[in-house]
C-alpha cells in the first residue's frame, strides 16, 4: 500500500508538472507573440464571425452603390461628372455623403464645374482620396491644400514622441481643385489587409502624410456626422487614444480599428445609384444619415477578402467602421481580456492534466481533452457574441495541446504510441493527404512556407453555369463527378499535386510539395491528357443523350510561395503569388482566343522540344505593366501534319500582323479560315486586321493586347 501511495503521489505531481510546463509554454508564446501564431489566432478568430452569423447594422449608415443595375442603365464606369452631380443632388437630405471615389483627373471644364457646384450646394460631401507608394508628378498645390482642412489639429503628446507607427506613403492622389474646393471634408480610403493571409480585419483610422496626421474616410464622415472634433493622443509607443464626440475609439498603437463585421457584402441597406438619380428613393430613407457612395459592381470594385466574404466591397469596410462607432459595437481587447487569457492559459492546461491523471485509456483521455477544447471554444464564442470581447482563440488551445501531448507522451512510453498521438494532433491542423509528408518534415507545419519554382495549372468547364441551369442537382453532381474523377487520376499519375477543387475548376501544382524535376513537361502532359480524356467522356455522354463539356486550361511556370496557409478550421497546403494568379487568368483568356490550352513563354521555353506550340499574342494582364508572351499548347511532338501546318501558317500571319502589314496578314488568316473555319485565333486576328485597316493603330503601337478583366 505504501508503494501504491508513493506511485500515485508521484504521478499526481508529475502530471501537475506537465500542466504547469504547458502553461508556461503557452504564456511564453503569448508574451513574444510569434507572427505565424498570431496569423493562426486571427484565422481561428474568423470562425467566430461565421458562427455568429449576420448582425443588423446601424440604420443610420447606408450605401449608395455603383452596382450592376446602375451600370446597365447609365453606361460603363466611370460616369460623366454631370451624372455624379445628380447623385450628390439626390443625397442632399443626408447628413453626410462620403465618396469612396477620388476625382483626381479633369474631365471637361463644364462637367467639372457642374460637379463642384453640386458639392458646394449640398454642403454635406466628404470626398475620398488615397496615398500611394509612388511619389508621382507634383500635384496642384490647391488640390493638396484642400486636404489640410481635414487634418487632425488636436494632437496631444504623452512623453517624448520621436516617431509614430502610422502608415505613411510618399505619393497622394487628391481631388482636382474645381471639384474639391467646396467639399465639407476629405478622408483617406486606403485599406491594408493582414500581411499573414491577405484578409482585411482592421481599418486604419489615421494616416501620416508630409508630417501631418489625416483621418480615414470613415473617421472624417463621423466627424461631420457628430459636428465635433477628432482628438488624437500620441505616446512613445504609438497611438494612445482617439476620441470623437467625447467617445474613445479602441485602436492599437498604429491607429488600427478592429472591424466588427455585420455579415457578407450587401448586409448594409443599399440603394442603386441610378435609383437616387431617378428620384426613386424617398428623402426620408436618406435624411440625417451617413451615406457611403462606392462601387459594388464586380467589374469595378476592389475585391477585399474578409473573415466572412472573399469578395467584400471596399466601400462596406468604411461603412462597417462608421456603423461600429455609431452602435458602439467595438471589438474589445483590453486589460480585462488579457487577464482572462492569462487565467485560461494557467487553468486549462493544469486542469486537463489533473483530469487525466488517473485515466488509463487513451480514448477516455482524448474525450476529456476534447471536452476542455469544447469548453474553451464555447466560452470564447460566448464572450465574443454576447460582449464583443476578443480573447485569444489559439494560445489557450496551444496550452491544452501541449498539456495533452506531454501527459500522453509520459503515459505512453513506447515510441510508436507517442507517434500515434502526435499524428492525431497534426491531423487536426493539416489536410489528411499531407499528414505523412509533414510528419517526416515538421517544418511543413509552419505558416507561410517557402519560395520555389513550380508549374501551376488551372482548368475550368466552359458554360458550366448555363449547364447547371438545365440539369437537375442529381444530374449535375453525377456529370461533375464523372468528369473530376479521371481528371484527378491523371494528375496523380503524372506526379502532380491536386491542390483544390473550386466548384467545377481544378488547381494543380507540379513540383510542390514533392520535387518534380521536369515539372513544366508534366504540367503540359496533364493538360493534353485532360483534353484527350474529355473527348472520350463526351463520346460516351453523347451516346447517353447528355450534353458535351468543354474546358479551358491555363499553364504558367515561375516562382511562388508554397506552404500551409491558415484556414478557418485547418491549414490548407497551397501556393500564392503572381505565378499562380497568371495561370488562373490564362485559363479565362481561352475564351478570348477560342483555344483550349494557353501557356506562358516561361513554360513554353522549357518544353518547346517536346510539344507543338503556336505563339498567340503579347498580353498585358490587368494590374501589371510588363507584357507576357502567351502560346497555345496544341499537341505532343511530332504533331500531326494538319496541326503543324496550322501552327506554321499562323506564325507567318502573326509576323505580318506585328510588322503592321495588316492587309497581307488578313489574307493569310482568311486563307487559314478556308481550311479551318472554326480556328479561334485566326478568327480573332482576321477581325483585328480588319479593324486596323479601317482605323490604323498609333505609331508607337507595340502589338501588345491589354486584358481588361481579371
Amino acid at each position: 500500500m505504501k508503494r501504491d501511495s508513493g506511485f500515485t503521489g508521484n504521478k499526481f505531481w508529475i502530471f501537475l508538472l506537465w500542466g504547469a510546463l504547458a502553461s508556461a509554454l503557452s504564456l511564453g508564446l503569448y508574451k513574444i507573440k510569434p507572427s505565424f501564431i498570431q496569423g493562426i489566432d486571427e484565422v481561428a478568430g474568423d470562425a467566430r464571425f461565421k458562427a455568429r452569423g449576420k448582425v443588423v447594422p446601424s440604420d443610420d449608415v447606408i450605401i449608395v452603390a455603383i452596382d450592376e443595375k446602375s451600370v446597365n442603365e447609365l453606361g460603363r464606369w466611370p460616369w460623366p461628372r454631370t451624372t455624379m452631380a445628380k447623385i450628390i443632388k439626390g443625397l442632399a437630405p443626408a447628413k453626410v455623403a462620403a465618396f469612396d471615389i477620388v476625382f483626381s483627373e479633369p474631365e471637361t471644364k463644364e462637367r467639372d464645374k457642374a460637379l463642384g457646384d453640386a458639392i458646394k450646394k449640398a454642403g454635406n460631401v466628404v470626398l475620398g482620396y488615397f496615398l500611394r507608394e509612388e511619389a508621382g508628378d507634383t500635384r496642384d498645390e490647391k488640390a493638396l491644400s484642400q486636404i489640410d482642412r481635414s487634418k487632425i489639429k488636436l494632437v496631444k503628446m504623452i512623453g517624448q514622441v520621436e516617431s509614430v507607427p502610422l502608415p505613411e506613403l510618399p505619393g497622394i492622389e487628391a481631388n482636382i481643385p474645381v471639384v474639391g474646393k467646396d467639399a465639407a471634408g476629405f478622408g483617406l480610403f486606403n485599406i491594408y489587409p493582414d500581411e499573414n493571409d491577405g484578409k482585411v480585419r482592421k481599418s486604419h483610422l489615421i494616416f501620416l502624410y508630409n508630417g501631418e496626421v489625416y483621418p480615414s474616410l470613415a473617421l472624417e464622415a463621423l466627424r461631420h456626422y457628430y459636428k465635433g472634433s477628432i482628438i488624437l493622443t500620441l505616446a512613445p509607443y504609438g497611438v494612445d487614444s482617439i476620441f470623437i464626440n467625447e467617445g474613445k475609439l479602441p485602436t492599437d498603437e498604429s491607429g488600427r480599428f478592429r472591424l466588427n463585421f455585420y455579415g457578407k457584402g450587401g448586409t448594409f441597406r443599399t440603394y442603386s445609384a441610378v435609383d437616387v438619380i431617378n428620384g426613386a428613393i424617398s428623402k426620408d430613407a436618406i435624411k440625417d444619415r451617413i451615406v457611403f457612395v462606392g462601387a459594388t459592381e464586380k467589374a469595378i470594385y476592389d475585391l477585399r477578402v474578409t473573415p466572412l466574404d472573399p469578395v467584400f466591397p471596399g466601400v462596406e469596410v468604411h461603412a462597417t467602421v462608421a456603423a461600429n462607432v455609431l452602435q458602439k459595437r467595438f471589438l474589445t481587447y483590453d486589460n480585462r481580456v488579457i487577464a482572462l487569457d492569462v487565467f485560461l492559459m494557467v487553468l486549462l492546461p493544469i486542469g486537463l492534466c489533473m483530469a487525466i491523471t488517473w485515466v488509463h485509456r487513451t480514448f477516455i483521455s482524448l474525450l476529456i481533452f476534447l471536452a476542455f477544447l469544447l469548453f474553451h471554444t464555447a466560452a470564447n464564442f460566448y464572450l465574443f457574441s454576447s460582449y464583443n470581447l476578443v480573447p485569444s482563440a489559439v494560445y489557450p488551445f496551444i496550452g491544452l495541446v501541449f498539456a495533452y501531448l506531454l501527459a500522453e507522451a509520459y503515459r505512453n512510453i513506447v515510441v510508436e504510441s507517442k507517434g500515434r498521438y502526435l499524428k492525431k494532433a497534426f491531423a487536426l491542423m493539416v489536410s489528411p493527404e499531407l499528414v505523412s509528408e509533414i510528419l517526416k518534415d515538421p517544418d511543413r507545419l509552419k505558416l507561410g512556407g517557402e519560395k520555389r519554382e513550380i508549374t501551376t495549372l488551372f482548368s475550368d468547364i466552359r458554360g458550366f453555369t448555363s449547364l447547371s441551369e438545365k440539369l437537375s442537382p442529381e444530374e449535375l453532381v453525377a456529370i461533375l463527378n464523372e468528369y473530376l474523377s479521371p481528371m484527378t487520376n491523371i494528375v496523380l499519375e503524372e506526379g502532380g499535386t491536386l491542390n483544390k477543387y473550386i466548384g467545377d475548376a481544378i488547381m494543380v501544382l507540379c513540383n510542390a510539395p514533392l520535387d518534380l524535376s521536369d515539372h513544366p513537361k508534366k504540367g503540359c502532359i496533364i493538360a493534353l491528357r485532360w483534353v484527350k480524356e474529355l473527348e472520350k467522356l463526351n463520346e460516351e455522354w453523347k451516346k447517353e443523350g447528355r450534353p458535351p463539356l468543354g474546358i479551358g486550361v491555363g499553364i504558367n511556370t515561375g516562382d511562388a510561395v508554397i506552404g500551409n496557409m491558415g484556414g478557418d478550421l485547418r491549414f490548407e497546403y497551397t501556393a500564392i503569388g503572381d505565378t499562380v494568379n497568371l495561370a488562373s487568368r490564362l485559363e479565362g483568356m481561352n475564351k478570348v482566343y477560342g483555344t483550349v490550352i494557353i501557356a506562358t513563354e516561361s513554360t513554353q521555353k522549357l518544353v518547346q522540344n517536346d510539344f507543338l506550340f503556336r505563339e498567340l499574342d503579347m498580353v498585358r494582364v490587368k494590374g501589371k505593366e510588363r507584357p507576357v508572351a502567351i502560346y497555345e499548347l496544341m499537341d505532343f511532338l511530332p504533331g500531326d501534319a494538319q496541326r503543324t501546318g496550322l501552327a506554321n501558317a499562323f506564325s507567318i500571319g502573326l509576323s505580318l500582323y506585328k510588322a503592321r502589314s495588316f492587309g497581307e496578314a488578313k489574307k493569310r488568316f482568311d486563307a487559314m479560315l478556308e481550311k479551318f473555319p472554326e480556328d479561334g485565333p485566326a478568327l480573332l486576328y482576321s477581325q483585328r486586321c480588319r479593324d486596323y485597316i479601317q482605323s490604323p493603330p498609333p505609331t508607337d503601337w507595340d502589338g501588345v493586347y491589354v486584358a481588361k478583366t481579371k
